[in-house]
C-alpha cells in the first residue's frame, strides 16, 4: 500500500488557520481539564495518605473513630499510655507521646472584623514535633506555652482564603475576642497538617472551656513497637472509653470518605470531555466534507482509502498533540504550586510528569477517536460525487 507522504498531512495544518486555532483551542482545553482533574485528585489522595505514618498509633474516644475533632478522652491518658504500652519510641529520653486537642474556630483578621471564617487549630506540646516527622519549623521560633502565641502552616492562608502576607511572621489573627501573635511557620508538604494553626495545648484548652483531649499520638519503636501492645492497653482499660488505631488507617478513612468527591471530580472532567469530542466530531466533519474533492483527487492518484484515511488522522494526532503541549505549558505555568481548600484544610495541585503524561495521552486519544468517524463517513463517498463536490 502507497502511503502520502507525512509531509502532506504537516502542509496541511497551515491551510486554514482558523480551523487549526479552533482545533488547537479545543484540544488544549479537554487536556487541561484532565490534567486539572488528576493534579486535584493526587494531591487529595497524598495530603491524606502522606498525613498517616506506619510508626504512630492514635488513641482516641470510642465511637469517634471517624472524626478526631469529635473525641473526648481524659488528660490522664498520655501518663497512662506512656506507662501501660511497651515499645514506645523517645526522643532525648522522652517518649514520643503526643497530647493533642483537634477544633475548628472562627477566626478574623482584626477585633472588628466579622470572625465567620474557621481555620483548624491543633493544640501541642513540643513533643508532636517527635511524634509527626513530616512537620518542620521553616520561619520564627516555637511558642511559648502559656503566651497567646501560634505557628502556621504554609498551606493555613489558602485554607482561610487569606493573602499569605496577612499570616506572616509578626502578624496577629484575632480569636475570642485577643489577638494571638504569630510567631513562627512551619510546613508539612503533602499532609493536612500544612493547613493547621498550633496552638500551646493548655491555651486551647482555656480557650475551648474544656480540660479532656481529643487524642494522644503513640510513636512505637521501629524495633521493638507492636500495634498489637496499644491496642491490648486500649481494651483492657475500660474505663478510659478507648480506641486504638493506627494514624494511616484513620487517614485511609478519611480518604475513603471522600470518594464521592473524587468520583465527581471524575465524571465532570469525563463529562467536559464528551463535549470537547462531540464539539471535534462537529469540526471535522465540516472541515471534510469541505474537503471531498481533495479526498476524491488524492484517490484519482492511486492512493488507497486506506491510505488517505492515515494521512488526515496523521494530520488530527498533530493538531491533538499541539493542543495537549499547549495545555500542558498552560498547567504548569497557572497551576503549578496551586493549593485547593477543602473541609480538612488545604493542599497542593500534584502535577508531575506521571499527571502531565495522562493529560497527553487522554489529548491524543480524544483526538484519534474525534477524527476517525468523520473520516470514514466521508471516504465511503464515490470518487465522482466527490471530484464534484464544491
Amino acid at each position: 500500500m502507497r502511503l502520502l507522504p507525512s509531509e502532506y498531512a504537516v502542509r496541511n495544518l497551515g491551510r486554514a488557520p482558523l480551523r487549526l486555532a479552533l482545533s488547537l483551542g479545543g484540544g488544549a482545553l479537554v487536556v487541561m481539564l484532565v490534567i486539572a482533574a488528576v493534579a486535584f485528585i493526587r494531591g487529595m489522595e497524598r495530603s491524606l495518605i502522606g498525613s498517616g505514618s506506619e510508626n504512630n498509633v492514635i488513641l482516641l474516644g470510642a465511637g469517634s473513630e471517624e472524626s478526631i475533632e469529635r473525641s473526648e478522652i481524659s488528660a490522664s491518658v498520655p501518663q497512662q499510655a506512656a506507662a501501660g504500652i511497651r515499645g514506645i519510641a523517645s526522643a532525648l529520653g522522652t517518649p514520643l507521646v503526643s497530647p493533642e486537642v483537634h477544633v475548628a474556630l472562627a477566626v478574623g483578621r482584626s477585633a472588628t472584623e466579622e470572625t465567620t471564617t474557621q481555620a483548624v487549630f491543633r493544640g501541642v506540646t513540643p513533643v508532636a514535633f517527635g511524634t509527626h516527622p513530616q512537620v518542620r519549623l521553616i520561619e520564627g521560633r516555637m511558642f511559648d506555652p502559656g503566651e497567646d502565641e501560634i505557628i502556621v502552616g504554609a498551606l493555613a492562608a489558602t485554607r482561610l482564603g487569606w493573602p499569605a502576607e496577612d499570616l506572616a511572621v509578626g502578624q496577629s489573627i484575632w480569636l475570642d475576642d485577643r489577638a494571638w501573635k504569630i510567631v513562627g511557620r512551619f510546613t508539612a508538604p503533602n499532609t493536612v497538617m500544612d493547613a493547621e494553626i498550633w496552638v500551646p495545648l493548655n491555651n486551647l484548652q482555656i480557650l475551648t472551656r474544656r480540660d479532656s483531649l481529643s487524642c494522644v499520638v503513640v510513636t512505637l519503636d521501629e524495633n521493638g513497637g507492636e500495634f498489637a501492645e496499644a491496642e491490648a492497653f486500649a481494651a483492657t482499660r475500660l474505663d478510659l472509653e478507648l480506641i486504638a488505631m493506627r494514624e494511616t488507617e484513620y487517614y485511609g478513612k478519611l480518604r475513603a470518605f471522600y470518594g464521592p468527591v473524587r468520583m465527581m471530580v471524575w465524571v465532570t472532567a469525563v463529562l467536559i470531555a464528551l463535549g470537547g469530542v462531540f464539539g471535534g466530531l462537529n469540526t471535522m466533519y465540516a472541515a471534510f466534507a469541505a474537503r471531498a474533492r481533495e479526498i476524491g483527487m488524492l484517490q484519482t492518484l492511486g492512493y488507497s482509502r486506506r491510505a488517505v484515511v492515515i494521512s488526515f488522522m496523521q494530520e488530527s494526532i498533530l493538531i491533538a498533540a499541539g493542543g495537549g503541549l499547549i495545555a500542558a505549558a498552560l498547567c504548569l505555568w497557572l497551576l503549578d504550586g496551586l493549593a485547593v481548600r477543602f473541609s480538612m484544610g488545604a493542599f497542593g495541585l500534584i502535577l508531575d510528569g506521571s499527571t502531565i503524561a495522562l493529560g497527553l495521552s487522554a489529548g491524543l486519544m480524544l483526538g484519534l477517536l474525534g477524527a476517525l468517524p468523520p473520516t470514514l463517513g466521508c471516504i465511503k463517498l464515490p470518487i465522482t460525487t466527490a471530484l464534484k463536490t464544491s
